[in-house]
């Protein structure tokens, strides 16, 4: 059995099912009312975000950071702009990631503001692996470093 929408709505945690999703895409869930990216980043996308080096970013953060470890390809980020909570679009601007439209933001494929007015990296919802192919978004996950 499933919880009920206001259960869900105060915050139980969501299972989101990794299997459908294909290389390089985004599916947006919501967790608690707020909207959360999950991403299965490509193998280049992978190893052209390990090669930044924290000092090109405005809130420095190694890509090890932004993944679970064993989980390189998966990005789980909550998805509002950190400069005004704007959505950014995925797969836009200059740094393979996402591009807020409203005030010019940029974010890496793992989530880390490239350029401003954004002042952080889009922040990590607590979550865990269940299984390789199964996230638990929420009660039980841990908060990424």
């Amino acid at each position: 059995m499933a919880p009920d929408a206001d259960t869900i709505a105060a915050g139980a945690p969501i299972e989101v099912d990794l299997t459908p999703i294909q290389d390089g895409q985004i599916v947006n869930v919501f967790w608690r009312g707020k909207l959360i990216f999950v991403r299965k980043l490509t193998e280049k996308e992978v190893g052209d975000m390990k090669a930044v080096p924290p000092s090109a970013m405005i809130d420095p953060a190694a890509f090890t950071t932004r993944v679970k470890n064993g989980h390189d390809q998966w990005l789980v980020v909550y998805g509002n702009c950190t400069h005004l909570g704007c959505v950014p679009i995925g797969h836009q601007g200059n740094f393979e990631g996402w591009a807020c439209p409203c005030h010019g933001s940029q974010f890496d494929a793992v989530g880390r503001v490239r350029h401003g007015p954004a002042p952080i990296n889009l922040p990590i919802p607590p979550y865990t692996f269940e299984t390789d192919a199964k996230i638990r978004i929420g009660e039980g996950g841990k908060e990424a470093a």
